[in-house]
């Protein structure tokens, strides 16, 4: 059986006696939106983590950045 769709202009079926459109519809725009703004929040967390690691990589086997940094004969990478 095929689901009846709700016009925007016919009571709202959760029993409050507004008009779709004014009740449970915006109740779906904004969780819709919530959703939206939710997932892209995530979304720029998560490439600005990928950013700064990516900024924080040295160069293998390059000179090192600061003077504190020795180079290791023993273990052959940078101290």
């Amino acid at each position: 059986m095929a689901a009846h769709a709700i016009g925007r202009n016919a009571q709202c079926t959760c029993g409050s006696g507004k008009k779709y459109k004014h009740c449970c519809a915006l109740k779906k725009q904004k969780a819709s939106m919530t959703s939206v703004i939710a997932v892209s929040l995530i979304a720029l967390m998560l490439l600005g983590g990928a950013v700064v690691m990516l900024m924080s990589l040295d160069d293998l086997g390059s000179e090192p950045s600061g003077p504190r940094r020795v180079w290791s004969e023993e273990h052959q990478h940078w101290h």
